[in-house]
C-alpha cells in the first residue's frame, strides 16, 4: 500500500511537507504543494482518514525527570521528534503523581498519535496490545506485538566486569533496584548488566555483593544507599551504580579520605552528564542516548504507518516493525553501548 514516505520520496521534498499538504495545515510554498499533489496523483495516493486527524503530538511516560537518565533521555528524545516535526507530551509519573491511565485513554480517543513507554507499569502485556494504538516500550517489555528498544545491557555488564577483574578487583558492591526484579529478567532488561557482573565475578573468584537503593525515582534513597556501602562493607575496593550513586559515593570517599582510584574503583552505568561533574571525572558506561531516541522514534513513525495502514516505506525504515499491536511477534532494537575511562578506574 502506498504511504507518506512513497510521496514524499516520488516528489523529492520531506515527510513533513506531505504531511502538511495532506493535512492541510502550516504553510507550504505553491511549487512544493503542486509536487506532493503529482506525486499523489502518479502513485494513486488515497489519504486514510485517520492519517488526516493526526495530532503529531507523542506521549512520552517517565518515571520522573528528576533521574539524570531519563532527564536526558527526555531532552534527546524530544529533540528527535522535533526534527521528525513532532510534539512531545511528557508524563512523569512520579513528578506529577499519575499514573499511565490518563495517557492511555488520550491515545484511544484519538488525542495523541503515539506512547512511549519508558515507566514500570503493573499492567499485563495483554493490556497493551488490546490498546491496537501506536506504542513503543522503551527498556522493558509490554507484550507481544510491542516492539522495544533498549541498550545492550549484557554487554555493558561484560565490560564492566572485564574492566574490575583486570584491575584486580577484591570486593565489589553493586547498587541497583529492588531485587524482585531480578524474577523479571525480560520485562526489565536493565537488570541483565547487574546479572553478568555477578556472573562474571563469580566466575573470577571475586566477592560481590548486591544493595538495593529502592525505585529509580526515589532520588533521596539512592544517595543515602550509596554513603551507607562504606558502613556496611569496610572492605569494598569497587562500586558500580548508577551516575547518580556513583558521584554520590565518589564524594563520599573522597570525604573519608579514600583514594580514588587506588583504593577505591567507582565505575557509573549510564553516562550522563554527572559523569563529567562529580569531582573526577567517572569512568563509565555510556548508553547512546541519540541512538535510543532515534531507534524510538523510527519505531514510533511505523507504528503510526502500520495504524493508519501506510506500512510500506515507513515500515522499511523502522526495521522488523509490525502491525501497531496487532499481535505479531515483539522486535527488539538493542543499542550498543561503551565504556568510556576515567579517573575512577586502574
Amino acid at each position: 500500500m502506498v504511504g507518506m514516505r512513497d510521496v514524499a520520496k516520488t516528489a523529492g521534498v520531506s515527510l513533513s511537507t506531505v504531511s502538511l499538504v495532506v493535512n492541510n495545515t502550516g504553510y507550504v510554498s505553491d511549487d512544493m504543494r503542486a509536487k506532493v499533489e503529482a506525486a499523489m496523483r502518479r502513485l494513486n495516493y488515497i489519504p486514510n482518514e485517520l492519517a488526516r486527524n493526526r495530532t503529531n503530538t507523542i506521549g512520552v511516560i517517565m518515571p520522573t525527570i528528576a533521574h539524570p537518565f531519563f532527564a536526558t533521555l527526555t531532552a534527546h528524545l524530544q529533540r528527535e521528534f522535533a526534527a521528525r516535526d513532532l510534539k512531545t507530551l511528557l508524563c512523569s509519573i512520579a513528578d506529577a503523581d499519575k499514573g499511565e491511565g490518563e495517557y492511555v485513554d488520550m491515545l484511544q480517543r484519538h488525542m495523541m498519535d503515539g506512547i512511549v513507554m519508558a515507566s514500570h507499569t503493573e499492567h499485563p502485556g495483554g493490556y497493551w496490545t488490546s490498546i491496537h494504538r501506536p506504542i513503543v516500550a522503551f527498556d522493558r517489555t509490554l507484550g507481544e506485538g510491542v516492539p522495544a528498544v533498549r541498550s545492550d545491557h549484557e554487554q555493558g555488564g561484560r565490560l564492566i566486569a572485564r574492566q574490575l577483574i583486570d584491575s584486580g578487583a577484591r570486593h565489589v558492591v553493586l547498587v541497583g533496584g529492588p531485587r524482585s526484579q531480578f524474577a523479571e529478567a525480560t520485562t526489565f532488561p536493565t537488570i541483565r548488566y547487574h546479572l553478568t557482573v555477578e556472573r562474571m565475578l563469580a566466575d573470577a573468584g571475586i566477592a560481590c555483593d548486591y544493595v538495593e537503593a529502592g525505585i529509580v525515582a526515589d532520588i533521596c534513597a539512592h544517595e543515602a544507599t550509596a554513603r551507607a556501602i562504606f558502613e556496611r562493607y569496610s572492605d569494598v575496593d569497587a562500586i558500580v551504580g548508577s551516575d547518580l550513586v556513583a558521584s554520590v559515593a565518589l564524594q563520599e570517599a573522597l570525604r573519608r579520605g579514600i583514594s580514588v582510584p587506588r583504593d577505591l574503583q567507582i565505575i557509573a552505568y549510564d553516562g550522563t552528564f554527572m559523569a563529567e561533574t562529580a569531582g573526577m571525572r567517572l569512568t563509565a558506561v555510556r548508553q547512546d542516548f541519540p541512538a535510543v531516541a532515534a531507534a524510538l522514534a523510527s519505531r514510533m513513525d511505523s507504528q503510526i504507518a502500520a495504524n493508519n495502514g501506510t506500512t510500506s516505506a515507513a515500515a522499511a525504515e523502522g526495521g522488523n516493525a509490525v502491525a501497531a499491536n496487532g499481535g505479531q511477534s515483539t522486535s527488539e532494537d538493542i543499542i550498543s553501548v561503551t565504556l568510556i575511562p576515567g579517573e575512577t578506574t586502574r
